[in-house]
């Protein structure tokens, strides 16, 4: 079956974020005078939404403070959103490429879904994207395959006809519980042997490579996955 879709993860993926989230995580420890963590400690805590991110850089014996810390997180990020938050070399090319060949571009993210729509204003204005999905009360968070199933009916297209694009374990479980086909990206926050240990078996190492998995493209039709 061709690839008629990509459902891309955001934060790891699409968007270097790390230092605007690791920012905004110790100002919030810093306002309840909790130690604060190095930038590389947020590639282990990001992944499963704000409110896990929360939990894996607070001092475990103040959870009574869980539910303010939280709130105050939501609101330190609110303000950094931007500040050093830049798409990885080479994917605004990627999504050009993409979009030129008629697949349809999608976001499926653990990220409050208003910060992701933020984040693809300022940073991919003028993309247009199929569909943004981030966390929200409406749909479980992956690696739920919940998401990328009601994006693949909200487009009118059978799941075999998506990639499912991200650099977590999650994103390729949840790639491959959606019956979609995952590609790992080694540029964001976890290494591919993470990947390769939630069963993924298709990687690139620089977005320009997605491209070359995509043979006899038209735009009618989609694209067929290189064997």
């Amino acid at each position: 079956m061709s690839v008629r879709a990509v459902i891309f993860d955001l934060d790891g993926t699409l968007l270097n974020t790390l230092e605007d989230l690791a920012d905004a995580g110790n100002a919030t420890l810093k306002a309840f005078g909790y130690p604060v963590h190095p930038v590389e400690s947020y590639k282990q805590f990001v992944g499963d939404g704000v409110a896990m991110l929360v939990k894996r850089a607070m001092p475990p014996e103040h959870m009574d403070a869980y539910p303010r810390v939280l709130e105050r997180m939501r609101e330190e990020y609110a303000k950094h959103l931007d500040r050093k938050t830049k798409p990885y070399p080479g994917i605004p090319q990627l999504l050009k490429a993409l979009s030129g060949r008629g697949i349809a571009l999608c976001v499926l993210s653990n990220k409050p879904e208003q910060f992701c729509k933020t984040n693809m204003t300022q940073f991919f204005g003028g993309v247009r994207w199929a569909a943004i999905v981030g966390e929200s009360a409406a749909i479980r968070r992956k690696p739920d395959p919940e998401g990328a199933l009601a994006i693949a009916k909200r487009l009118g297209m059978m799941p075999e006809e998506f990639l499912f694009v991200g650099d977590s374990p999650m994103d390729v479980k949840c790639g491959l519980d959606a019956g979609m086909t995952p590609v790992g990206v080694t540029w964001g926050f976890r290494g591919r042997d993470t990947l390769e240990e939630a069963g993924g078996k298709l990687f690139i190492d620089k977005p320009e490579e997605l491209m070359g998995l995509l043979v006899n493209c038209t735009r009618d039709k989609g694209c067929m996955l290189r064997a």
